[in-house]
């Protein structure tokens, strides 16, 4: 776990260094929407490290069940930082092991497994305070279709604890909902 925390904190600082590099994205704060940027000087209400709680779906009758792509063991760290970049890692823990061993040399369905097992995605993130949604906007993510896009969910945020929802699935009519502790110093 050590080392996979490590790897994550890699990247996340690689990806803090490519943002500030590449700023596209910067907009001024403006009343109750926060989205700091530009050495702004207010910290960010999230920034911080945060560990995922659970991965749920929420069923068309209001039924919270763990989330059956992702399982009741999930892990998952959320950092984000005073500016608002955050790097997101989100993974199905009994995931199978590619059989070679090598993962250039895996069988369609262990890359199928590997990818469906896991939700990736780093760039700025912002919240509306009034209206409760927090928006993610993607600049890189394990899924290339989510990159350059924005997206948008309803949160709270009680205490340590950081709860949001996505759009309902309109096929299914089901919701999917991630809930985060955030992870205080010693």
């Amino acid at each position: 776990m050590k080392k996979a925390f490590a790897l994550i904190l890699l990247v996340f600082s690689v990806y803090s260094v490519m943002a500030q590099t590449n700023n596209t994205r910067s907009k001024p704060n403006k009343g109750k929407i926060i989205a700091p940027r530009g050495g702004q000087s207010s910290m960010f209400p999230l920034a911080g490290t945060w560990t995922l709680k659970a991965a749920e779906v929420i069923l068309p009758d209001g039924t919270h069940i763990t989330d059956p792509g992702l399982g009741k063991d999930a892990k998952g760290v959320l950092m984000i930082d005073a500016e608002g970049q955050y790097s997101l890692q989100i993974f199905k823990t009994d995931r199978p092991k590619f059989a070679s061993g090598d993962k250039k040399r895996g069988t369609p369905g262990e890359y199928a497994s590997a990818l469906l097992g896991l939700s990736t995605h780093a760039g700025h993130i912002k919240i509306d305070t009034a209206k409760k949604l927090l928006q993610f906007d993607i600049d890189y993510a394990a899924y290339p279709n989510w990159e350059h896009t924005s997206q948008t969910r309803q949160y709270t945020l009680k205490g340590d604890e950081l709860y949001y929802q996505l759009p309902a699935n309109a096929g299914a009519g089901t919701i999917a909902a991630s809930i985060w502790t955030r992870v205080r110093s010693k």
